[in-house]
C-alpha cells in the first residue's frame, strides 16, 4: 500500500488558504474579484417601448 504524502497535502492547504486570504484582501480593498468584472452585478430592466396612455 502507498504511503500518503502529507507534506504534498499540507503544501495544497496552505496554497488554498493563501489564495482565499488574498482574494478577501483584494474585496476588502474594493477590487472586483472576477477581472471582467460581470459577477455581482444586478440586471437592468429594459425600458418599455410603448407608452401606456391613460385618459384623464
Amino acid at each position: 500500500m502507498a504511503k500518503p504524502n502529507y507534506s504534498f497535502e499540507k503544501r495544497q492547504r496552505d496554497l488554498a488558504k493563501k489564495a482565499k486570504k488574498e482574494e478577501k484582501r483584494l474585496r476588502k480593498a474594493g477590487a472586483p474579484a472576477n477581472p471582467d468584472g460581470t459577477e455581482n452585478q444586478e440586471p437592468v430592466a429594459p425600458t418599455p417601448a410603448t407608452e401606456v396612455k391613460t385618459q384623464p
